[in-house]
């Protein structure tokens, strides 16, 4: 039985590393085509670019695992059926469970991997990506100047050169850009780029200043001179990286999501405590009703019934009536405020499930997709891959609009996530019994088209008599 269960392993493994290697690279060349318009004209360090694209492999091996693992299990079982291997082991007195159980192990395996992963390495990879890209994006280009262009990118100048030979530019011309009460041009010979710490210096060599006043078209100054130095700020030239603190829910652990929740949940008792307050002080009970609206029924309600007490003051009326509407304007305020934490809560739950949903559907693929691979008796790459790209868009596609739903609270979060889990659960089960009982899943009479046909000849035939 040993050898059984290696033998279904290595058959299963090969195909998970090739089948993961595919997707990872047409996600990662699909997420490449979208930002590398993030890179163009930056001037980054190739180490830079590399970093931002393996941190962001994170959520994409995220996604390719489960669907490398469905992809898997449809080639391995697929091929086992093709080659009879898997009536060869029946006959041999073996159950499908059994067949099926080492590929099970590794899917749990690969689960419980993928939770690790989900829980503590990818949100850490996220939040690195996404500091990184902000970064990235409020870079200015670097001083590449290239001959024959113009470069605009400096806060005061625009510089363009006829010819560069190593780090001497020939035939140099600056000019200030608009804005200033001075209209500087700068012509020089040559001249050498450099850099320190905090600003970008360029010294040029044998030239000549104009500069004109623009208020007074008569002021008109020219300067030449030896030596020049320019002295730019380098403030956005170069990649500063920050360190924060603030994170979204994606970019969380659940150590940190818990936290938060506790914090959101304390928040919303100060919350409730306060509508409780404003309660009292209208007189009623310190109740916290659902919603707003079901607030401002009860305190309309008891206003109504107080202005028609007729052993009250007409000031005791007003004064009543006055705080009441105080307190209409504070509820509203405070369900605000409730109603937003409610849904941040919300968010963080919906995180919180996914990073062990998509993990558990590795095991139900795995169900899935032996049953599959058995049934149409074909392991080809082909045929796998658009089986498990069908399965799989569904899938996401549910788990995606479940996640939209419970962000929006009109799911709960565990319903909103976890029912493409339930659903694929159904047909896998159902699959995985009819494979072991050796039943076709869905079976289709053929004699009845013969029943319905033979029954129209008989209508037609008696409408003719």
């Amino acid at each position: 039985m040993r050898l059984l269960t290696r033998y279904i392993v290595k058959q299963l493994f090969m195909p998970f590393i090739f089948s993961l290697l595919i997707i990872v690279f047409i996600l990662f060349t699909q997420f490449l085509l979208r930002a590398i318009d993030r890179f163009i004209g930056k001037g980054l360090d190739p180490g830079v670019i590399f970093e931002y694209l393996f941190l962001n492999l994170g959520w994409i091996a995220a996604l390719a695992v489960p669907m490398a693992v469905l992809v898997a299990a449809l080639m391995s079982f697929g091929q086992f059926s093709e080659d009879n291997e898997i009536t060869a082991m029946r006959a041999s007195g073996i159950s499908f469970t059994t067949i099926v159980r080492p590929a099970l192990i590794m899917g749990f395996i690969i689960a419980g991997t993928l939770i690790l992963f989900n829980a503590f390495i990818m949100p850490e990879m996220n939040f690195k990506a996404r500091m990184l890209s902000g970064d990235i994006y409020r870079k200015r280009p670097d001083l590449n100047i290239e001959p024959g262009y113009f470069m605009d990118d400096l806060p005061d100048y625009s510089i363009i050169i006829r010819e560069k030979e190593n780090d001497t530019l020939k035939d140099v011309r600056i000019f200030s850009k608009s804005g200033r009460e001075t209209q500087t041009s700068i012509h020089s010979k040559t001249g050498e780029l450099s850099t320190i710490d905090d600003a970008i210096i360029l010294d040029l060599f044998n030239g000549e200043i104009h500069e004109l006043d623009l208020r007074d078209y008569g002021n008109y100054r020219r300067i030449e001179f030896v030596k020049h130095k320019i002295t730019i700020p380098a403030d956005d030239l170069f990649l500063n990286r920050r360190d924060t603190t603030s994170r979204s829910d994606r970019e969380m652990t659940i150590g940190m999501i818990i936290d938060k929740r506790e914090n959101i949940l304390l928040r919303q008792n100060i919350v409730k405590a306060r509508i409780g307050r404003a309660f009292i002080r209208t007189g009623l009970d310190s109740i916290v009703p659902p919603t707003f609206e079901a607030s401002e029924f009860a305190i309309t309600k008891y206003k109504e019934s107080f202005s028609s007490d007729t052993s009250k003051s007409g000031d005791e009326i007003y004064r009543k009536e006055k705080d009441i509407d105080i307190a209409i304007r504070q509820l509203r305020n405070e369900y605000n405020l409730l109603r937003s934490y409610n849904k941040s809560d919300n968010k963080y739950e919906v995180e919180l499930h996914k990073k062990f949903s998509l993990p558990v559907a590795c095991i139900l693929f795995i169900m899935t997709g032996a049953s599959l691979g058995v049934l149409f008796r074909k392991g080809g790459f082909t045929i796998a891959t658009s089986l498990s790209f069908g399965f799989f868009l569904v899938y996401y596609v549910l788990m995606i609009g479940g996640e939209d739903l419970a962000d929006r609270t009109i799911l709960t979060p565990m319903v909103g996530i976890w029912f493409p889990n339930i659903l694929l659960f159904i047909i896998a089960t159902y699959l995985l019994l009819h494979t072991v009982r050796e039943q076709p899943p869905l079976r289709f009479d053929l004699n009845i088209f013969k029943k319905i046909k033979s029954k129209l000849n008989e209508s037609k035939s008696s409408d003719s008599t």
